[in-house]
């Protein structure tokens, strides 16, 4: 057998602790709901958001170097989120949240210039 690179082995790692994740959240919900899901089902569900955390990194990679950083900043977040009202109104909310926080204790300067 081959053996695994380390960039390969990293992303299996990351793929375990993310089944076992949604594997726990299926667990909880399925008790609440009184239904049953598989191990496939979960696979599956795993797989799904594996694919999505790889398409939203790229986006927010792209985004951050087409606004010249090479930091990706809740901005970018925000602007992932531009086409979809809910999730946006929730996490412009979180971000407020935490940017009112942060100038609480600063004086005002929580908030980076642009470039």
């Amino acid at each position: 057998m081959a053996e695994l690179s380390e960039s390969e082995a990293l992303e299996q790692r990351l793929k375990s602790a993310l089944w076992y994740s949604i594997g726990k959240i299926v667990d909880e919900e399925s008790l609440k709901l009184d239904v049953n899901a598989t191990p496939q089902f979960i696979g599956a569900l795993t797989e799904m958001v594996w694919a999505q955390i790889e398409t939203v990194s790229k986006d927010l990679e792209s985004f951050a170097k087409h606004a010249g950083r090479t930091t990706i900043t809740t901005d970018d977040v925000l602007l992932l989120t531009r086409r979809n009202e809910g999730l946006e109104s929730l996490i412009r909310s979180f971000v407020d949240g935490l940017r009112g926080a942060s100038q609480g204790g600063r004086g005002g300067q929580g908030k980076s210039r642009r470039r």
